[in-house]
């Protein structure tokens, strides 16, 4: 494998190798909320079902009418929302109805309440007259009968949802949930409760992946830290393989001589180490793992496709926020694929940097920043000070990284940066 690998260049192998789980179950509509389709959704209806008001007012037939002058009409009655108006409206006559009403025979244009005169059963229009056709919603404008209306691949957000549910459909087919376990790695690690020693760290790296992971909708499996034993590892990686569609590990995929959790992976599967032009954040480790435990008991709760398929496993730094901007850059698009997602490219945003950041071209660098709108209504946007790797409280100040690409040179103050919100994926 290439070493020193653009972020560009990792994104796209990525890309290439991981393909989605052909796994798929069929869900009641309102357990499917989260989900990801497993194949398009076809509109059973026309949708809106009928022409109807788009807004509170008269309607009347607006091709009939002369042009020029502000018609009198006499109403004849009241459509509401779920109520028709039953019959067919004749020339001169208007009919009083509701938003959402249906539109009655014989007329194509409503006119507003507030732009009309109404004295006892007469409507007057405005004088400038109302175009035919206005504020009127037709029949299948939205999505007609027979068109896709959700498309495979695509998230039950609550949009997507709620249109699913506007179909009438009790049922939606998705990808089966995707599994991951995780596991932090390292002698230095402390599990909570644990008495602080001296050189050793509690593990925040198991929260801040395992509250990503939660965040992409997929079922985790937490094996919490494990020392830098040859034993311990081995049955982790095993244990996990077993009913997991992927692994996540952080620490233990640089060159240290404590670092057996290289030597495992490329003796349980096919593992590639990359070392990536990327700041923060420098190795990480892909490939499969194909070993499977058969005496593991968690292996009976997993599916017959799982038993014979090898788990994904990526490797992520130790280093805090080198972990959660590997995940972020790397991982989680590769996880969204797998689970079957439609993975579009980051929307970067640009940003008027408010002051000077020196870069060398060479490597693509993820700064932790604050942006907001400045006194005249542009976006700015600045660091939350000091980068290192470790520094997790500025990944707390921060509500967006600022992304300098691989050849990016030194940004002055007052340039403009492409900036890449947070929100939603931490």
């Amino acid at each position: 494998m290439h070493q020193d690998l653009s972020v560009p260049q990792a994104q796209a192998l990525l890309a290439d190798m991981v393909t989605p789980l052909a796994a798929s179950e069929t869900l009641p509509l309102p357990q499917a909320q989260g989900r990801i389709l497993a194949r398009d959704i076809v509109s059973p209806i026309d949708v809106p079902a009928h022409n109807n008001s788009a807004m509170d007012g008269y309607a009347f037939a607006g091709a009939a009418l002369p042009s020029g002058k502000t018609p009198t009409l006499t109403i004849v009655g009241t459509a509401l929302a779920g109520q028709p108006w039953d019959g067919t409206l004749q020339s001169g006559q208007a009919l009083r109805i509701m938003t959402g009403a249906v539109i009655p025979a014989g007329a194509d244009t409503v006119v507003p309440q507030e732009l009309v005169t109404v004295q006892g059963s007469t409507v007057t229009l405005p004088a400038g007259g109302i175009p035919p056709g206005a504020n009127v919603r037709l029949r299948g404008e939205d999505l007609a009968q027979g068109q896709i209306a959700l498309q495979k691949g695509q998230i039950l957000n609550a949009a997507a949802w709620g249109l699913a549910a506007s179909l009438g459909l009790v049922t939606l087919p998705v990808a089966r949930r995707l599994r991951v376990a995780y596991f932090s790695t390292g002698d230095e690690i402390l599990s909570l409760g644990e008495p602080p020693r001296p050189g050793a760290v509690y593990d925040s790296n198991r929260y801040t992946i395992v509250r990503m992971l939660h965040r992409l909708g997929v079922e985790v499996l937490d094996l919490g830290a494990i020392p830098d034993e040859p034993q311990r590892l081995r049955q982790a990686f095993t244990q996990a393989a077993a009913t997991a569609d992927a692994i996540i590990t952080s620490g233990g995929v640089s060159a240290g001589t404590a670092d057996h959790t290289q030597a495992l992976m490329q003796e349980l599967g096919e593992v590639a180490f990359w070392r990536l032009a990327l700041r923060p954040g420098r190795p990480l480790a892909v490939g499969k793992i194909t070993a499977k435990s058969a005496s593991n008991p968690m292996l009976e709760s997993a599916d017959s496709s799982q038993k014979n398929q090898p788990t994904w496993l990526f490797g992520l730094p130790g280093n805090p926020v080198a972990a959660m901007v590997s995940f972020l850059a790397l991982v989680r698009p590769a996880l969204q694929r797998l689970m079957g997602a439609t993975v579009s490219a980051p929307l970067y945003i640009p940003a008027r940097c408010s002051h000077a950041i020196r870069k060398k071209p060479g490597r693509t660098e993820y700064l932790r920043a604050i942006v907001a709108l400045a006194a005249d209504g542009s976006l700015q946007v600045r660091t939350t000070g000091a980068q290192g790797s470790g520094l997790l409280r500025s990944m707390v100040q921060a509500n967006s990284l600022i992304v300098l690409e691989h050849d990016q040179g030194d940004v002055a103050a007052g340039d403009a940066v492409p900036v890449w919100l947070l929100d939603g994926m931490v």
